[in-house]
């Protein structure tokens, strides 16, 4: 059997209900191309495509995989095709179109494509989906939104709530509303020992409590007696509390989560009567304005209710990390959030434990080591910091943290720190992109001094539309020289070079020689010097690419040797080096740097200088040997999720596995390798010079296992696909 292909999310908590939906969903995708499930915000419909679309990855029902896109963190559409992109597995190195390319890769394909929280991109889903399905015959695409993509032959399916009236659902006596409430209380609550209110539980209010009230003691009752709002479904009052509690929320399951998340503090009768009762008093008119209900459609009613008295019952400074925490678009890592909304009444030392505070309230989710909000709520907290007035001052604290992780990011590149600076930067990837939005409407220069930092990294990390979109734009926006310009110009033209624009990206290397001879900074000559010189190398030109880069090392040699740009410059020399036959100085540039690479505790540069010395001593009948730096490259590339190098480390594997007779084996490899090289949609496959070499080794694999033993293996490795085919290369198990 197939592995299961696709990238869906695992989610924290389990599937409830909704049988007769799932079985509906499914005879949709049946018989509809594009399917739609709209609903109130809350209501499920995220959930509901995760459950069918993981049914139908596990059934096998699409040979090509189920794939997953996230849209909730996108604010406008310009960044949507990049997404989309990544989420099929297309890492856009290619000199098309970014459409022309998705819908190339998806012809012929047979796949379902999920796209989640279409609301603030609905405007460029509907064209989209529509070229998509028009290229591609096999792909179905499921959606979820407030509201339909209005495009030709959609299938809407409207996500009601759950049923909450007893018998109810799908032949279950309790209301699968019910069920769901039992289930997320013995998550939030596993303790069955009544429980007593908290402090979290007391009703305050951010302008009237001081900043130290959320440590008052909890209130106990004097005579010790248990709390009537046990979450034992067997006693008939909470039973009857937790039905009022679900007929109050009408069945919407975000809201019976956040409520769930109060059984510990609050008790079950005692959630019941606050959902039941009038507001209270001590509500605040900010409070008073976010509840009601013109600020929110009819339909959210339950959600406004859930949301609401969830806010009401947080602490002061519960409310104020919520609110603060809005800014963020992605998961949220614990030391970024204290950098951001530590402030005022707020110490940086409280943010911890609040943090977790508010993820035992529900208000915000555990994720891995992260936290992650759930849209509507982080829409709640923004209208609140709108009310407090900090949305702009917090805006600009969030821009400015990431701008300054960027800049800690590109010091701390040729370091022992590197690996975890390019996982750092991918995870904080949309929080990087919202803050060069507004960065380059606030400061246009800091933009561009931004966009050169987290270019270096973005261009390993196969992020080519977001690099040269934020580059380009920041270039634009601000024309004042200095090395961050001549650094983003550097960024771009090697950016422009993996795209294979390599006019383009010779003119942009043109004008950063020219900012470089301004800033009369080594590190900008060399910056210059590589984006030439790597234009230079990958249109097949040695000669040239040798000519610049060695011209700018010898001119330069005392400049620092621990510069990015300087080690980018050695790379390139040993590459041409090798290209134009002169083995035994690229054997002695590759060995100093891989020393020196070492010496820092670096990969990037490393990976490049085992590339060389395996291709050295494979071209000189060592295949041993040549293996062993192989491996060695392979490994640093995967470590730094660098698809190209991967590609490139993966046809030179199976050159040594050739090298040393073992066919099959190879035949292995060049097939993952190709699916990387499909992916990344590279017109070469790496430098030109590579091609005749990695036929030759073809022609010797085919001959050592047979053709058909051959074409077999290589096919299982297509079919496979690539993190399965990676994971066999590094050492895994065989596909």
């Amino acid at each position: 059997m197939c592995p299961v292909v696709g990238n869906l999310p695992v989610p924290a908590t389990g599937f409830v209900g909704r049988n007769s939906e799932l079985a509906a969903v499914e005879r949709a995708l049946a018989g509809h191309r594009l399917v739609t499930l709209t609903g109130g915000s809350g209501v499920g419909k995220s959930r509901l495509a995760l459950r069918r679309a993981a049914l139908d990855a596990d059934a096998a029902r699409y040979p090509d995989g189920v794939w997953w896109a996230d849209l909730s963190h996108l604010y406008d559409d310009r960044l949507l095709m990049a997404l989309v992109c990544d989420a099929v597995g297309l890492l856009d190195h290619a000199p098309r179109r970014p459409v022309g390319a998705l819908c190339e890769w998806l012809a012929g394909r047979r796949l379902l494509l999920v796209l989640d929280c279409c609301d603030r991109v609905a405007a460029g889903c509907g064209p989209l989906v529509r070229e998509l399905l028009d290229s591609a015959p096999g792909l179905t695409v499921l959606a979820t939104g407030r509201k339909p993509l209005a495009v030709e032959g959609e299938y809407r399916m409207e996500v009601p709530p759950l049923p909450y009236e007893a018998g109810d659902g799908d032949g279950d006596e309790a209301s699968e509303a019910v069920r769901l409430f039992r289930d997320r209380c013995a998550l939030a609550a596993p303790d069955p020992s009544p429980a007593t209110p908290s402090a979290s539980a007391a009703t305050h209010d951010v302008s009237a409590d001081p900043p130290e009230a959320d440590a008052a003691d909890a209130g106990v009752p004097e005579d010790g007696s248990p709390d009537a709002g046990s979450p034992d479904a067997d006693a008939p009052d909470t039973a009857a509390a937790v039905a009022d509690i679900c007929r109050r929320l009408e069945g919407n399951p975000l809201a019976i989560e956040l409520a769930c998340a109060r059984v510990a503090d609050s008790g079950v009768a005692q959630l019941a009567e606050r959902l039941t009762s009038p507001p209270a008093p001590r509500l605040t008119p900010c409070l008073d304005i976010l509840t009601d209900a013109s600020a929110w459609p009819k339909r959210h009613r339950a959600l406004r209710t859930a949301i609401g008295w969830s806010h009401e019952l947080c602490t002061p400074l519960e409310r104020l990390v919520w609110a603060r925490l809005s800014v963020f678009r992605g998961a949220i890592d614990e030391m970024d959030a204290v950098a951001v909304c530590a402030g005022g009444p707020l110490s940086a030392a409280r943010v911890p434990a609040l943090l977790e505070q508010l993820a035992e309230q529900s208000v915000i989710l555990r994720e891995g080591g992260r936290y992650r909000m759930f849209g509507t709520v982080r829409e709640y907290g923004a209208m609140w910091l709108a009310q407090l007035g900090e949305d702009r001052a917090l805006a600009l604290v969030h821009a400015d943290h990431f701008a300054r992780q960027a800049a800690l990011g590109y010091a701390g590149w040729l370091g022992r720190r590197q690996i975890a600076w390019y996982r750092r930067i991918a995870d904080s990837h949309a929080d990087l992109c919202a803050a060069l939005d507004l960065l380059l409407v606030e400061d246009p220069a800091r933009a561009v001094e931004m966009a050169g930092h987290t270019g270096l990294f973005w261009t390993c990390g196969h992020l080519l539309i977001e690099a040269r979109d934020y580059l380009e734009r920041a270039l634009t926006a601000s024309a004042s020289p200095g090395p961050h310009r001549t650094r983003a110009l550097w960024a771009l033209g090697a950016t422009l070079t993996l795209q294979g624009a390599h006019e383009v990206a010779l003119r942009v290397g043109e004008e950063c020689e020219a900012a470089a001879r301004g800033d009369r900074d080594p590190e900008s000559l060399l910056a210059a010097a590589h984006t030439r010189s790597f234009t230079y190398l990958m249109m097949g030109n040695p000669e040239q690419a040798h000519a610049v880069v060695d011209r700018a090392l010898r001119a330069l040699s005392r400049a620092p040797l621990d510069a990015p740009a300087q080690m980018c410059c050695r790379v390139i020399r040993i590459f041409a080096l090798s290209a134009l036959g002169r083995l035994d100085e690229a054997y002695e540039e590759a060995t100093g740097l891989q020393e020196l690479s070492v010496g820092y505790g670096e990969h990037w540069a490393r990976a490049y200088a085992d590339h060389q010395l395996a291709l050295i001593h494979l071209l000189r009948g060592r295949p041993r040997e040549a293996e062993s730096h192989a491996r060695s490259m392979l490994a640093s590339k995967h470590e730094l999720r660098d698809s190209f190098g991967i590609a490139l480390g993966l046809d030179l594997l199976a050159g040594t596995v050739t090298a040393r007779g073992d066919g099959v084996e190879a035949a292995r490899i060049s097939g993952t390798g190709h699916t990387y090289w499909r992916m990344l949609g590279h017109p070469h496959r790496g430098t030109p010079e590579l091609g005749a070499i990695r036929d030759q080794w073809e022609s010797q694999a085919r001959v050592s296992a047979g053709h058909s033993a051959y074409d077999e293996a290589y096919r299982r490795a297509l079919q496979a696909g690539a993190e399965v085919g990676l994971a066999h290369a590094l050492g895994g198990d065989t596909p």
